[in-house]
């Protein structure tokens, strides 16, 4: 196993891109560090998980992971992490995330306009939230500190982990050097789609208070 280890890292590629930039780390770590990164990444620890995931797909693909296990441990990692931001949020409340999100660039700016993704939107934005970046970091903490049922969250953070896996460990593994290009486009496309959201959200709000301002 171990010559065989070394044939494939000797005939491999290296990954391309950024992605290039974890080899090592995954060479040494194996799925470990797919856990790692995603577990803390989802409760706010600034680390690149998405990239990782990707860079394990990549490695997976390249024959030194197993693409199943790769799924799994970044599924299970990143319900976990998610589920312990959540924990932080229900029994710290605001005034902790406050005190403590600076060290993890949790700004109260940031949090005032994830709270209002929740309140308005709920278990929708705990599936999207995935998929965009700051969000994705943040929902756990922020479906906590909005007291959002705990079921519900798990419900939907589960089923939005699992599409966010499926896709970045599909293209990661089918995908091999064109998926930079990939990542990056779909990158473009999620933060355009996050700003969109924001901007109908304001627009919408700012129209109910016009329309309660008149009738007053």
């Amino acid at each position: 196993m171990t010559l065989l280890r070394g044939l494939l890292a000797a005939t491999s590629k290296p990954l391309p891109g950024v992605f290039h930039s974890l080899e090592g780390t995954l060479h040494h770590w194996g799925y470990l560090a797919v856990a790692g990164f995603l577990f803390f990444e989802d409760f706010g620890v600034p680390l690149p998980g998405e990239t990782m995931l990707i860079a394990a797909s990549l490695y997976a693909g390249a024959g030194h992971l197993n693409i199943w296990l790769v799924a799994l441990v970044g599924f299970l990692a990143a319900v976990l992490g998610d589920n312990l931001g959540y924990l932080i949020g229900r029994k710290g409340g605001r005034e902790l995330v406050e005190k403590f999100g600076k060290y993890l660039f949790v700004t109260p700016e940031r949090l005032d306009r994830a709270e209002a993704f929740f309140s308005k939107h709920g278990g929708k934005i705990v599936v999207i939230a995935r998929f965009i970046e700051g969000l994705r970091q943040l929902n756990g903490i922020i479906a906590g500190t909005v007291e959002m049922p705990w079921r519900r969250f798990l419900l939907c953070n589960a089923l939005g982990a699992a599409m966010w896996v499926a896709v970045w460990t599909s293209l990661g593994y089918l995908a091999g050097n064109h998926v930079e290009t990939i990542s990056r486009d779909f990158t473009y496309f999620a933060i355009g789609a996050g700003v969109l959201l924001v901007a109908f959200i304001v627009w919408h709000v700012l129209r109910r208070r016009k329309h309660k301002r008149a009738a007053a």
